[in-house]
């Protein structure tokens, strides 16, 4: 059975493993190098003074993480995140992307996010789908606007609304907070 816990920097040696292909041999993310264990120890760290960062967990073994993080750095972006979910690939299809998700939309709807956005790379219709069935839909099409392994990729922006987006929407509260 699939469980889903916080993660800690603990997580980071697994997590980097998992994201490590991702890097170097696709364009899903555009990290040109993979962050070391620290680095990915201290992300998880500092994601979550604010935000959920979640594990996806089978028998003692993480097949995949989730995180939400700041869509931008301004007030006015306060009810909305960017949240992102890397699954390992040999271990794809077996719902813990959709656990992971339906994690972190519970614990954003208690901070009172509204809004949540998944930025994808174009072509990777594996993932749109992925955002697609769990309600998000297209926004946004940057041609042309990441540049890796020697040719340009699109970038495609999805949303989803979590809430009513009009009137006086009560404060957002940091994942520490709660």
């Amino acid at each position: 059975m699939i469980e889903i816990r916080v993660a800690t920097a603990k997580d980071a040696s697994a997590l980097v493993a998992i994201y490590a292909p991702y890097v170097t041999e696709t364009t899903i993310t555009f990290d040109y190098e993979v962050p070391s264990e620290k680095d990915f120890a201290e992300r998880i760290q500092e994601t979550l003074h604010t935000y959920p960062y979640y594990v996806a967990e089978e028998n003692g073994e993480i097949l995949g993480y989730a995180y939400a993080h700041a869509y931008k750095d301004r007030a006015a972006y306060d009810w909305s995140v960017e949240v992102s979910v890397y699954v390992d690939r040999e271990k794809r299809g077996n719902g813990a992307g959709k656990l992971l998700y339906q994690a972190l939309e519970e614990t954003l709807s208690k901070q009172n996010v509204a809004i949540l956005t998944a930025c994808i790379t174009g072509g990777n219709e594996g993932s749109i789908k992925f955002h697609e069935k769990l309600g998000y839909q297209e926004v946004a099409n940057f041609p042309k606007i990441g540049y890796k392994f020697e040719q340009w990729h699109d970038v495609i922006w999805l949303q989803k609304f979590m809430t009513e987006t009009k009137g006086k929407l009560p404060a957002f509260i940091p994942f520490s907070k709660l």
